[in-house]
């Protein structure tokens, strides 16, 4: 039933009992869907990796009754929180678990195809374009299903577009914003490098108009440290990305975040990236720590954490009330 080998590769006693005594939304009303269709009742694959079905062979529905996910969800009714990840999950980092007594779905997290225009280190190790072939077709085919399940759904639920590849530059996701249903239930959220958006933003009106958020990744707040680690980004077409993003803000009332992955290389530009969040009224900065994709980064020099230098300025960059912080501590 729990394959075993899922949580030692995160370091996960199943065995532990947390006694966390809040009711933790997440199991009971998130699905996130992989591109090899694994479903999991969780914002993150690392956070509680075992899959509660896979969308290939069941639907939607049965994946979301079956034993699997009831099992889970029995860890946090316990209390004891044995299947998550402490050492990552935020919400238990950060204290803040969020509750919820929804018995539906309410988030749906798409992860079901990596293309993306970028090759960031702390991502992938190049390249990544499904336009043809057993991944893309495999990627469709998914997101057809999905789609299908949104137009029968009868709750309010939000779609969370791309926190794997992203959604302007992958046609996979191109198909499902498309083809989604317009329906007065179904809210999004977009996570996006933004350096397709003014060109691709138009085809989707739909989506524009029902969009609760929109967060952009960017890992550097100068244009060495942004080129660097964003492989294939250039300085001058994020600021301009930045500037349509704020624009399309005041025009449809979404959320802005900006997201960045937290590393040796950058964490100095902290500040600089809340200067940033300031100048293009961005709502909020996610400070995320650096995480070991198995992309051939070094990781014994990505130790800064517990740095003097970096906890002086983490001190000072939490006094700003657009910084989220939880995974640095």
């Amino acid at each position: 039933m729990i394959n075993p080998r899922l949580f030692d590769q995160y370091g996960i006693d199943t065995a532990k009992d947390l006694g966390i005594g809040k009711r933790c939304a997440r199991p009971f009303d998130t699905v996130l869907i992989d591109k090899q269709g694994s479903c999991y009742a969780c914002e993150c694959t690392s956070w509680l990796p075992q899959s509660i079905g896979n969308l290939q062979t069941r639907s939607l529905d049965q994946i979301l009754g079956s034993e699997m996910h009831q099992h889970l969800q029995g860890s946090i009714q316990d209390s004891t929180y044995r299947y998550c990840n402490e050492h990552q999950c935020p919400y238990i980092l950060g204290g803040g678990i969020q509750e919820s007594d929804s018995t539906g779905i309410r988030h749906l997290r798409l992860a079901i195809d990596d293309s993306c225009n970028l090759r960031c280190p702390s991502c992938r190790k190049g390249l990544i374009f499904h336009k043809t072939g057993s991944t893309y077709n495999r990627g469709i085919r998914l997101a057809d299903k999905i789609n299908s399940w949104l137009l029968h759904y009868q709750h309010p639920v939000q779609v969370h577009i791309g926190s794997d590849g992203d959604p302007f530059a992958s046609h996979v996701y191109q198909h499902f914003m498309e083809h989604t249903p317009r329906r007065d239930n179904i809210k999004y959220s977009i996570l996006t490098n933004a350096l397709m958006i003014k060109e691709s933003h138009t085809a989707i009106p739909h989506i524009m108009a029902n969009l609760n958020n929109l967060g952009v990744s960017i890992d550097g707040a100068s244009r060495q440290t942004y080129e660097t680690l964003r492989l294939g980004g250039k300085w001058e077409k994020i600021l301009e990305a930045l500037e349509c993003v704020s624009q399309l803000k005041q025009e449809h009332g979404f959320v802005f975040d900006l997201h960045m992955v937290v590393q040796q290389d950058n964490w100095r530009e902290m500040p600089m990236m809340l200067d940033l969040a300031d100048t293009h009224d961005a709502d909020k900065v996610y400070f995320n720590r650096i995480q070991d994709w198995n992309t051939g980064i070094d990781f014994d020099k990505q130790d800064f954490v517990d740095d003097a230098e970096f906890q002086g300025l983490l001190a000072d960059v939490n006094k700003h009330p657009k910084a989220y912080t939880s995974t640095l501590a």
